[in-house]
């Protein structure tokens, strides 16, 4: 009886050793899946062309966005990718928002103020000042269902000030950019800083 006993016990040990090889590859089976549609609904990964955001990013710039089917309210200060047909047939741009609807927008292109709701904007992370105008007229009332965006870059950002761009509806926004995942060289003109690496403010 014993030895039938401990002939049943290892049975069962191959037995669970077994399931345990299938419970592993199950699970792992659906973690990738459930990552994939992560990615697919969530996220999405993005790479920055261009310089029209240096230096708070930089062209080759990798960074992970969330997807507009959960940021659907774009707020002053974030920073966000776009897809406007009108201009380089869709490709996305990546841009600051600067206002929302219903705000009011102006500029002082000689001494490079950008000011909303009559309030100077203190904009620390721009690399240089809104001196020049590309076509649209200010004051300018945002529309009810867009945002006003600028680039960081003010002296070669093409963006909202822009006739080709000008304000952004909301269903044109992609998402918003959260994390910096792999840093870029700026078209080899920088090297690699890993430092970058992290939280998009």
């Amino acid at each position: 009886m014993a030895d039938k006993m401990k002939k049943k016990k290892k049975e069962e040990k191959k037995l669970s050793w077994k399931e345990n090889i299938l419970m592993y590859l199950h699970d792992l089976v659906f973690l990738l899946i459930g990552i994939m549609l992560a990615f697919l609904i969530v996220f999405r990964v993005i790479i920055v062309s261009g310089s029209s955001m240096k230096m708070t990013l930089l062209d080759g710039d990798y960074l992970l966005l969330l997807s507009n089917v959960f940021y659907q309210e774009p707020k002053h200060g974030d920073i966000v990718v776009i897809s406007k047909e009108s201009f380089d047939d869709g490709a996305p741009i990546v841009k600051r928002v600067i206002a929302t609807e219903g705000q009011i927008v102006d500029m002082d292109f000689q001494n490079g103020i950008v000011y909303v709701d009559g309030l100077p904007l203190e904009e620390d992370y721009i690399n240089n000042l809104t001196t020049n105008s590309e076509g649209v007229q200010f004051p300018l009332i945002v529309e009810e269902g867009c945002i006003f965006v600028l680039g960081d870059n003010r002296q070669v950002s093409k963006d909202s000030r822009s006739l080709e761009i000008g304000l952004i509806d909301k269903r044109e926004v992609m998402g918003k950019a959260i994390f910096l995942m792999l840093p870029g060289t700026d078209k080899g003109e920088a090297e690699r800083d890993f430092d970058r690496i992290g939280v998009i403010k």
